[in-house]
């Protein structure tokens, strides 16, 4: 008889990735391993050459925080962004960069690194309302009464180095900037499988250009409830995802649905995802705008306003 050489049953496939998921878990934790980055490196490396990932970029480290299911979902539904023309600011790792210098990239057609070769990135914190999750996120602070309940909410947040509302207008001068920006646009999955997003933009969220959005725009809740009884605007932002977010030269301000404004965009699978979670947890950074895990959104993701 031939001798048997290897291990190569499901089992021992199944353990090896096992312990990669724990490894991964682990780093995205911040607990200390010996040599992290090979280790890190490793580890994503098994899971992809294992295919329980659909490539060999931030899908590992998804799963590894939110398990499987959710991680593909929150890699599949990054949308595509597309920019204004004339903006050269791209959404990066704050904890990397924190100037124009840096966050800045080619003004036109497919971008997906900075002038100093920095990822596109976006922050993600999920939110799960459905059954068998809901007990755990209540427990954690998470409001999932009412209709949020039965319902998966992912958010992606993303970090400019500054934001400038009222660009191109000489008499304003230096109104309306400030040092940091954050935004997000959120998606909603629903019980019956449909799925919504909306988009933030300044004192409120917004789906399309061509809603009556100003007065949820400047906070006024009048104007924004008066909008949407007479159906002018989609209620509190949400509406059919549509895979896009379109932002705003400037103060990047978003929608999710309208025409595109420019020709400058970014590929949803082409950013670069990081889970805010465990990096909220032990966050001491400071900025001069609230961060998103201080953001009433963060525990309600059917809050009204982004303060």
């Amino acid at each position: 008889m031939g001798s048997e050489r290897g291990q190569g049953t499901v089992e021992w496939i199944g353990l090896v990735c096992l312990v990669a998921l724990a490894l991964v878990g682990l780093l995205a934790a911040g607990v200390g391993v010996p040599g992290t980055d090979l280790a890190g490196s490793v580890a994503k490396r098994i899971l992809c050459a294992a295919e329980l990932a659909d490539g060999c970029g931030d899908e590992p480290l998804l799963i590894a925080t939110y398990g499987d299911e959710v991680g593909r979902l929150v890699r599949r539904h990054m949308p595509t962004i597309g920019f204004e023309d004339g903006s050269r600011a791209v959404p990066v790792d704050y904890r990397r960069c924190r100037m124009t210098e840096c966050g800045d990239a080619p003004d036109d057609g497919l971008v997906h690194r900075t002038d100093e070769r920095l990822p596109v990135t976006a922050f993600v914190h999920v939110v799960d309302c459905r059954a068998g999750e809901r007990e755990e996120a209540e427990a954690a602070g998470i409001d999932c009464s009412g209709d949020r309940a039965g319902r998966l909410y992912l958010q992606y947040w993303l970090y400019y180095a500054n934001s400038a509302t009222l660009r191109g207008v000489p008499i304003v001068g230096d109104e309306g900037e400030h040092r940091d920006d954050w935004e997000s646009v959120g998606i909603r999955i629903n019980p019956d499988g449909s799925v919504d997003e909306r988009a933030s933009a300044h004192d409120g969220y917004d789906y399309s250009l061509q809603d009556f959005d100003w007065g949820s725009d400047a906070g006024i809740d009048v104007l924004k409830a008066l909008s949407e009884t007479l159906d002018v605007r989609h209620p509190n932002g949400w509406g059919p995802e549509t895979g896009l977010l379109l932002v705003s030269g400037g103060s990047h301000a978003g929608n999710a649905a309208g025409a595109p404004r420019g020709s400058r965009f970014i590929p949803g699978r082409r950013v670069h995802l990081v889970p805010l979670e465990p990096i909220a947890a032990d966050s001491h950074a400071t900025f001069a705008v609230v961060p998103p895990w201080l953001k009433e959104v963060w525990r309600d993701p059917e809050a009204e306003g982004t303060g």
